[in-house]
């Protein structure tokens, strides 16, 4: 997964995830990337900085003497809570993925795998959709080349 900042021509700026550049690149042809505050489907990537971190990066990011003295307990309570907001954050932001995908596309439940190929191969119009295939279905829309990705599922949508 690759995740792009995108600007439309209204200079609205958002983010999206695509399977791969080549995925951003086949829906941007389509016009099937849309701005999600106008809605408008000319939409160009936003100049990006990467998240790169040098050894340099790593040594000031070390534990200050202080810190390291510090007992292992008090560190270990640290590195967890750190982790617990780091999980948060990234369940909410699959959740916003997941709302944003059930709110702008249409449900097609297990017809997907069928509406998927038509709309692969041009038999009907191309729209956000969503829905339901097993495994095996999956791969075999990915070995045709239809571009797919499973909608995050949160641990509590297992509940």
């Amino acid at each position: 997964m690759i995740r792009y900042n995108l600007r439309c021509e209204r200079g609205h700026e958002f983010e999206s995830w695509f399977h791969s550049s080549s995925a951003y690149e086949s829906q941007e042809r389509r016009h099937l990337i849309n701005c999600p505050s106008c809605g408008s489907a000319k939409v160009e990537r936003a100049i990006m900085a990467p998240q790169i971190i040098s050894k340099k990066g790593r040594e000031t990011a070390a534990p200050a003497p202080a810190e390291a003295s510090a007992p292992a307990e008090t560190a270990a309570t640290t590195s967890t809570s750190l982790m617990m907001a780091h999980e948060r954050e990234l369940r909410a932001k699959l959740k916003e993925l997941r709302d944003h995908i059930v709110n702008n596309a249409d449900n097609v439940g297990d017809r997907f795998p069928n509406e998927a190929r038509k709309m692969h191969y041009g038999d009907i119009e191309h729209r956000p959709i969503y829905g339901e295939a097993s495994p095996e279905e999956a791969r075999a829309l990915i070995d045709e080349g239809v571009e797919v990705s499973p909608l995050p599922t949160l641990p509590e949508d297992r509940n």
